[in-house]
């Protein structure tokens, strides 16, 4: 089996949040490693059912493979125990989505989230790009649904962000919706904090933009094979 995106540590006294097994997300989320081996998403629902309890998921990910992330998103939020997300450096892209399952998220006060429009390469012809553009929008749709469900944002502004690629520090976040609270944060609001910031693509520099950039170029995809995918999460 291909090096995984993720790992489970049972801990050997809860944690602070009570959780007494820690998932840790680091990395892209590989399509390869999830969807090149048809026992993988069954061995992660494997994991996640294995043991008992809240549970805290830390993230550092510049996202992936969306399809994936939507079936650990899932899994999540249907698990019995709590999830407490910790977002200790950047929950980009599809890593926001998941992001999203936490019963409660906490962003350490130098972590950034980043929210845009799903992408993908494709070929054929008219037909072709038409569904796939017809597939993109629903995905966006399917991705507004778990950023609505956790800020309690309208659905008009949600999209707006993505189009805009919007990028949070923990403190707008938090202000939004889209966590709970910040780390290690003693004051609890009890002295003045700097404004919050939201940024644009514009502010965050080429060097960092550069480092998000997937290792490995986009492979073009069939429309159909995207829509058979997409099928396997709706059913």
């Amino acid at each position: 089996m291909k090096h995984k995106f993720w790992k489970w540590v049972t801990n050997e006294a809860p944690d602070s949040f009570g959780s007494n097994r820690t998932l840790y997300l680091d990395g892209q989320i590989s399509d390869e490693t999830w969807w090149g081996d048809e026992v993988t998403p069954k061995a992660f629902k494997d994991e996640l059912n294995a043991g008992s309890g809240d549970i805290t998921l830390w993230i550092n990910s510049p996202g992936g493979d969306c399809f994936a992330a939507a079936q650990i998103y899932n899994l999540l939020m249907d698990y019995p125990g709590n999830v407490t997300v910790k977002i200790d450096g950047l929950a980009a892209s599809a890593a926001s989505v998941i992001a999203m399952a936490g019963t409660k998220v906490c962003m350490s006060p130098v972590a950034m989230l980043m929210i845009h429009n799903p992408a993908t390469l494709a070929y054929g012809d008219q037909a072709e790009m038409e569904k796939t553009i017809g597939m993109l929008s629903e995905v966006k749709e399917s991705i507004i649904n778990a950023y609505e469900i956790k800020s309690g944002l309208a659905r008009t502004k949600i999209s707006h962000m993505m189009d805009d690629e919007t990028w949070l520090n923990a403190k707008k976040a938090v202000e939004l919706g889209f966590a709970d609270e910040i780390l290690f944060d003693q004051k609890k609001g009890n002295e003045e904090q700097p404004e919050a910031m939201l940024y644009s693509p514009v502010t965050v520099t080429n060097s960092f933009v550069q480092k998000l950039k997937p290792k490995k170029p986009l492979q073009k995809v069939p429309a159909a094979f995207l829509e058979n995918r997409l099928a396997l999460l709706i059913h």
